[in-house]
């Protein structure tokens, strides 16, 4: 097979592989939060890599948690993730609170943070779970920072999660019993305004905004006669949405072929 090209080491592929399953033309909205999400096909991806700047945060002041002083009934998360043999993943970075280098820790979310999240898988009885990376300065990133997100099968039932930026580094094992080579997955990368005890509701009217995010690159991986290739994640290769609806999500999308990908969210409308 002929591949578009080779970058640094690494395979590239522009065009759509020999029997390669096209993504529907559309998914329905889940209910609870604003957000951006690109969604591939269910096809043999093993995982996808991309580099991010993170975005710039404001809070709409009027919503407050009064159950947890210093935090907002909104929060910002920049993810990627899947869905495998029915066990969805989501696991990137979310808006979270810091511990200081005294060890006390803050009321407000201050920092992005690495965090994993899976549902149970019912054929094995693996349960769903939720984690974090530890609140370590070492594992923190800010607004305007660009980082490279890896999520990928490394072996049976486990994906390695690695996020690099700005002279640091995170790295773990995830396990998902859903996700084996056999099996036909589809991935995602998300940037979103999550509602606080929401999910499954309309969303909830808010002056919150999150601007400046900008995927720099975005690659499905796949692996090809003993080669892993990274499929470049462009328009063509993925679902495209923007809930609960457009009015509220600002996307520039250089050209059909490129994943690079501007984006806006805000609970007031933006057209």
């Amino acid at each position: 097979m002929k591949y578009d090209d080779t970058i640094g080491g690494d395979i590239i592929q522009t065009d759509f592989f020999v029997n390669e399953i096209k993504p529907p033309a559309n998914y329905q909205c889940f209910l609870g939060a604003y957000y951006r999400k690109a969604v591939s096909s269910k096809d043999l991806w093993i995982g996808i890599e991309g580099s991010v700047v993170l975005p710039t945060l404001f809070f709409d002041p009027n919503r407050i948690d009064l159950t947890k002083p210093g935090k907002y009934l909104d929060n910002v998360s920049v993810y990627f993730g899947g869905n495998s043999d029915g066990q969805e993943t989501d696991i990137g970075l979310l808006w979270e609170i810091i511990r200081y280098d005294n060890g006390t820790v803050s009321n407000e979310r201050l920092a992005f943070r690495p965090f994993m999240r899976r549902t149970g898988h019912s054929k094995t009885g693996q349960a769903a779970i939720y984690q974090n990376a530890p609140a370590n300065k070492s594992f923190y990133w800010y607004s305007n920072d660009i980082v490279k997100i890896t999520l990928k099968l490394v072996e049976p039932g486990k994906l390695k999660l690695s996020v690099i930026g700005s002279g640091k580094s995170y790295e773990t094992i995830f396990e998902a019993n859903g996700y084996q080579y056999y099996n036909k997955a589809e991935y995602k990368r998300v940037n979103a305004i999550d509602q606080v005890a929401n999910e499954g509701k309309p969303v909830q009217p808010t002056k919150t905004k999150v601007f400046g995010a900008k995927w720099l690159e975005v690659y499905l991986l796949r692996m090809v006669n003993s080669n892993l290739v990274k499929a470049v994640m462009h328009p063509k290769r993925f679902t495209s949405m923007k809930c609960p609806s457009s009015n509220f999500i600002n996307v520039f999308s250089y050209d059909e072929n490129s994943s690079i990908e501007n984006i806006n969210l805000s609970g007031d409308c933006l057209v």
